[in-house]
């Protein structure tokens, strides 16, 4: 990469794809080809609790009871992040929407500074060869070198390739069925929004079980296209 392109006109993305699909991977890859943000919503409400925004404190009150966060105060939250300077280019939405209802706030949002979203991208998976790529993840314990039951294995099975380490860890819901049951729920959540963004003819699905640098590609010329 050359470093981040200055686009014309603020590229708003946003990105859906179940655990496991590569957005945090994709979405690092577009901040620095397009100088775009990743705007996390767990992040932001950290960032504005430790920040002590008046939405943040807000928010930190409805934390500490135990309850889920409203939307007004996540949009807020979302409001005032977009007004700051590294934002203008562009963002990418990571976690939000996850509902129709929180997509019309969405909407509503950015078009108070005249924005909207480009595309909504879909990151589409086959579920069944998801569960083998999430649920035969390991890493190495004193290192974090990341391997795999069947696409990557140490070459000694007993020691890491990296640091000669010994010991490895597997996350306790990289299992097969945690994993199937949280892609039921994400089809679940996520089917009214395809239908929302696809009704609003903005909706852009890639075949997340390519290569990285393959979706990076198929990503890349989406956001060429919505610049363009």
């Amino acid at each position: 990469m050359d470093g981040a392109k200055t686009n014309s006109k603020a590229v708003d993305l946003v990105l859906l794809g179940p655990p496991g699909a590569g957005k945090g991977t994709q979405a690092r890859k577009l901040q620095d080809r397009f100088g775009l943000v990743q705007l996390s919503t767990g992040d932001l409400l950290r960032d504005a609790v430790a920040q002590g925004t008046e939405a943040g404190i807000a928010a930190k009150t409805v934390m500490e009871r135990g309850d889920l966060v409203s939307d007004e105060i996540v949009v807020a939250i979302l409001r005032d992040r977009l007004e700051e300077a590294d934002c203008q280019s562009g963002v990418i939405f990571d976690g939000f929407p996850r509902t129709t209802v929180q997509a019309e706030a969405l909407d509503n949002l950015m078009a108070e500074s005249g924005r909207g979203v480009g595309a909504a991208i879909s990151l589409d998976v086959d579920d069944d060869a998801m569960v083998e790529r999430i649920s035969g993840r390991f890493t190495c314990a004193a290192c974090g070198e990341g391997y795999h039951d069947s696409f990557k294995t140490p070459a000694n099975p007993d020691e890491c390739d990296q640091c000669g380490a010994t010991v490895f860890t597997r996350r306790a819901d990289d299992n097969a069925e945690t994993v199937t049951q949280r892609l039921v729920a994400y089809h679940a959540q996520t089917a009214p929004l395809i239908s929302y963004y696809g009704s609003q003819g903005v909706l852009r699905n890639v075949d997340a079980m390519q290569d990285i640098e393959k979706v990076e590609q198929n990503l890349t010329a989406i956001v060429e296209e919505t610049v363009a």
